[in-house]
């Protein structure tokens, strides 16, 4: 495989190790946001849009420090910890603060957002997969 420069490795690879970093994010997402609806109940919609935010910065600088990749999966746990408090909170707390009149449209534009941001995360990743010296 390393002789064949044309063919992108992303999608060959058979790791366990490598799904396990992929869909780490994802679940602790999706588990979190059933856990968020609890505490947003409990501690209020600050509390629970500050959890998200800690968790963001958390999980971005273990991300950025990692040394090994199971730094880098728990890093990828915390930031999913943070997308199920945001995704759950955010637009509780906008549906509440909004006038009315506007209401739709907010949440509208904090799901826009979130659209827009997986666009450009995948139009940067594709950008610099072939960046030559093993920094795509």
């Amino acid at each position: 495989m390393k002789e064949d420069r044309e063919i992108s490795n992303y999608c060959k690879l058979d790791s366990h190790l490598l799904t396990s970093f992929t869909s780490s994010l994802y679940v602790a997402g999706l588990f979190s946001s059933f856990l968020a609806s609890s505490v947003t109940r409990a501690f209020g919609r600050k509390a629970s849009i500050l959890l998200g935010g800690a968790n963001f910065l958390a999980g971005s600088a273990l991300g950025g420090v990692a040394s090994n990749i199971y730094m880098l999966i728990l890093g990828r746990v915390l930031l999913g910890v943070a997308v199920g408090f945001a995704n759950q909170a955010v637009p509780l707390y906008l549906s509440e603060m909004a006038p009315s009149k506007y209401r739709g449209g907010f949440n509208n534009s904090f799901q826009l957002s979130i659209g827009i941001g997986v666009l450009i995360a995948n139009l940067v990743n594709y950008g610099t997969q072939k960046v030559k010296g093993g920094w795509g």
